[in-house]
């Protein structure tokens, strides 16, 4: 069946966001590949980091797990929002995050391997540092905590260093974990045994130590449905937001905020064609855009990319990389090059 959208998405560059990371971070790098990879499909995403060396890989729920199919030999799954009480336990270690989870797994899994979540100040998941006594008897093999403010130049960043130190020096464990893809670019005393990233993966800049490093991995394309001519004083789209003083020609496009292209493009993004840049009028429909094209031989059936540089966009729509990369619909052929 013919798709009008495509997600193309770039193995190497996912690979060589990785690699640098590890390096940056000068320790063993896992991989965040919960929320489908961030959007871009976390099964593909998986087998592409454990070509690149990767072997340590976190989803959020055991639903993900299921989901994410056979587990590749020499790889471990992580699960973060660890064992509830509805939850099958699969083939994956939990994320321990609260007594009663504790509680739960000491009863199912004995002495099995787990990973700990210790809270050091984002009062999210995990332990506060005084309920640690809860621990005695597990075989922990990752002790994590997660960093609040990585991504800003923020006191509590420190702190939470201090924190984790502490758990560290007081909670037996295998490895340690505290840096997520803007953690690591806070240097390497954040990086402890393992780190894990997510968003820079994926052609997110974390930090602006990132920039110049991490490459665009996914790439947006929609097919013309109908070009048209916009006469001067018309109006563009819901809202009426959009009005030429000019005669303009446009094409629209097959894509809306249904995909994860969202309002926030409205009148302020724009598509590539040709080597030209294609600007959005108006609003941005549920399943639809609109964009200029004066001077622009472009057709019904062409093919536009659309403009989607995490940093770029992200400044543009007003939305957070994170929202941006996770937001992307299920109504893209995705396909790996």
């Amino acid at each position: 069946m013919h798709q009008p959208l495509r997600l193309t998405l770039d193995r190497a560059a996912l690979q060589s966001n990785w690699r640098w990371l590890s390096q940056k971070a000068g320790t063993a790098a896992g991989a965040a590949i919960k929320a489908d990879g961030y959007g871009i499909g976390a099964r593909g995403t998986m087998e592409a980091l454990a070509e690149a060396g990767c072997r340590d890989f976190l989803v959020s729920t055991w639903w993900e797990a299921e989901q994410l199919g056979p587990i590749l030999d020499g790889l471990s799954l992580s699960v973060l929002h660890g064992p509830g009480p509805d939850d099958a336990i699969g083939n994956a270690r939990p994320t321990l995050n609260s007594p009663e989870q504790v509680a739960r797994w000491k009863a199912i899994g004995g002495g099995q391997p787990c990973d700990v979540m210790i809270d050091t100040g984002m009062n999210r998941l995990g332990l506060r540092p005084e309920e640690a006594g809860v621990l005695d008897g597990l075989n922990i093999e990752t002790l994590l905590s997660h960093l609040a403010c990585a991504d800003e130049d923020h006191p509590l960043n420190a702190i939470q260093l201090e924190r984790f130190r502490a758990a560290v020096s007081s909670i037996p464990a295998r490895r340690h974990s505290l840096a997520n893809s803007a953690g690591i670019c806070l240097g390497t005393d954040y990086s402890f045994d393992l780190v894990r990233p997510g968003l820079a993966l994926y052609g997110g800049i974390p930090r602006r130590e990132a920039e110049g490093h991490i490459r665009q991995v996914a790439f947006l394309e929609a097919q013309v449905i109908q070009r048209r001519r916009i006469l001067a004083g018309e109006t563009v789209g819901y809202n009426a937001t959009f009005v030429p003083d000019f005669d303009r020609d446009a094409v629209v496009v097959n894509i809306g905020y249904a995909d994860g292209y969202f309002r926030g493009f409205s009148n302020r993004g724009g598509a590539r064609f040709g080597g030209e840049i294609l600007p959005v009028l108006g609003r941005v429909s549920m399943d639809l855009l609109i964009i200029a094209c004066d001077g622009v031989q472009i057709a019904e059936g062409d093919w536009v990319e659309i403009e989607f540089d995490l940093k770029y966009s992200s400044m543009v729509s007003d939305m957070s990389q994170y929202e941006l990369l996770t937001g992307l619909g299920s109504r893209f052929q995705r396909t790996w090059r």
